[in-house]
């Protein structure tokens, strides 16, 4: 009893590593993105697509109160997977990085230096005692220098560049189909495609328009951060026969009602 009391000590603080050098507060955070529903960020030749898997829990809850794509700036968007509100924290000092940048170098900020002010920041908090780390992952996608860079952030503050990921739950999965499917050089429709068939990976095989969202920033492109209009990802389902059926969607509601 002694030594299993002693062992449980060792999640109790975020600041106390485990005989192990393990951070279990970190290791749960972990376990809150993994309960998220999922993310999708893949890098094109001319852009990034970022998509995340926004169902309603409940018929009555309106679609666009779901949080889950982000624009932090005008060339930089911004998915999540984990404790909604934590992101929306972790969003919000993103915008404050990507605004003092503009102000104090009048330029727009790099996606790889956002991305390590986060992981930075992220990072602090397994270090402070009395506090605890961010129950969220995020993907940072957008173009620095003309070129299209993809980023994941960790509960435990470290950074990863990658081509393709998905983050949240089903993540080990959406990353084989990834793997096998990824292709370099790929163009931005053939991304937001490849994003949307690996997201119905964790859907049985079908979406439904208002419970997907989709964001893509193009390279070159004056509008920056655009999200997809629901016809427009309606469209690009049906055509790859992915479309969820009003049954298939009142069938979903019933399990979301009963978890």
């Amino acid at each position: 009893m002694q030594g299993q009391s002693q062992q449980q000590a060792y999640d109790r603080g975020i600041t106390i590593f485990s005989p192990d050098g393990r951070l279990y507060q970190v290791e749960y955070a972990r376990e809150a993105v993994k309960r998220g529903t999922a993310s999708v960020g893949v890098r094109a030749e001319d852009g990034v697509v970022l998509a995340a898997d926004k169902r309603a829990r409940s018929p009555l809850m309106e679609p666009e109160s779901i949080e889950k794509l982000h624009k932090a700036d005008d060339h930089v968007a911004v998915a999540s997977a984990g404790h909604v509100a934590d992101a929306r924290q972790l969003i919000d000092f993103a915008r404050r990085q990507a605004q003092v940048n503009r102000l104090r170098y009048g330029e727009a900020i790099g996606i790889e230096t956002l991305t390590k002010n986060i992981t930075d920041h992220i990072q602090q908090y397994t270090q402070i005692g009395g506090a605890r780390p961010f129950g969220v992952a995020l993907i940072v996608g957008g173009i620095e220098n003309g070129e299209p860079r993809l980023f994941e952030t960790d509960p435990s503050g470290t950074p990863y560049e990658w081509q393709a990921l998905s983050i949240g739950s089903d993540r080990s999965d959406l990353r084989d189909y990834l793997e096998a499917e990824y292709e370099e050089n790929i163009s931005t429709e053939e991304a937001v495609e490849l994003a949307l068939d690996t997201l119905a990976q964790s859907n049985d095989g079908e979406l439904a328009p208002d419970g997907v969202g989709v964001a893509t920033i193009t390279v070159g492109d004056d509008d920056g951060y655009t999200e997809r209009s629901n016809e427009e990802i309606e469209a690009i389902l049906d055509e790859r026969d992915l479309l969820a059926s009003d049954e298939d969607e009142t069938a979903d509601d019933a399990d979301d009602d009963e978890e």
